[in-house]
């Protein structure tokens, strides 16, 4: 894992996604929305065009965390109650990958806030939630089955305030 993370500019980028909340001792239901969504794309003929990710609002005090699982789509989709459209705001985020099994992926989250807390640079935080936190699947678990070996970039938005 690299541990200072880099700043990068982004565009609005549009997507396809499932919201839910869970605790994490049903992660497992949170993810088997990644082939759900993409079964939905792949029925209306729109194919993703980067990888899947999970956008984080926010997580209550008994662990329940409001999450939407998704993925990007050229253009703006027309969700159907269940699958719905959304869209990456554009801004400038901080990003750092981490290398590893993803159960270990609160180490990289530490380390995100550890960069902002010595940095003084804010997350973006709209009515109470992130508005924009994003941890994105880099490594396809077909080509890659030793979860040690997998790559998630963890990207957050950062506060214009």
């Amino acid at each position: 894992m690299t541990t200072e993370p880099h700043v990068e500019s982004r565009t609005e980028q549009p997507y396809a996604s499932i919201r839910t909340t869970a605790p994490l001792s049903e992660w497992g239901r949170v993810n088997a929305l990644v082939p759900e969504v993409l079964e939905w794309l792949t029925a209306r003929g729109t194919t993703p065009v980067g990888a899947p990710f999970y956008r984080y609002h926010a997580v209550d005090p008994a662990g329940l965390i409001d999450v939407e699982v998704g993925w990007p789509v050229q253009d703006p989709v027309e969700g159907d109650g269940r699958v719905a459209a959304g869209a990456r705001p554009a801004g400038d985020y901080a990003v750092l990958v981490h290398l590893g099994h993803p159960d270990r992926i609160r180490e990289t989250f530490a380390a995100l806030d550890g960069w902002s807390t010595r940095t003084g640079t804010g997350f973006a935080v709209r009515d109470g939630v992130w508005a924009g936190r994003f941890e994105t699947y880099l490594t396809h678990p077909d080509e890659v089955s030793d979860l040690g070996e997998w790559r998630t970039e963890v990207a957050y938005l950062l506060s214009t305030e």
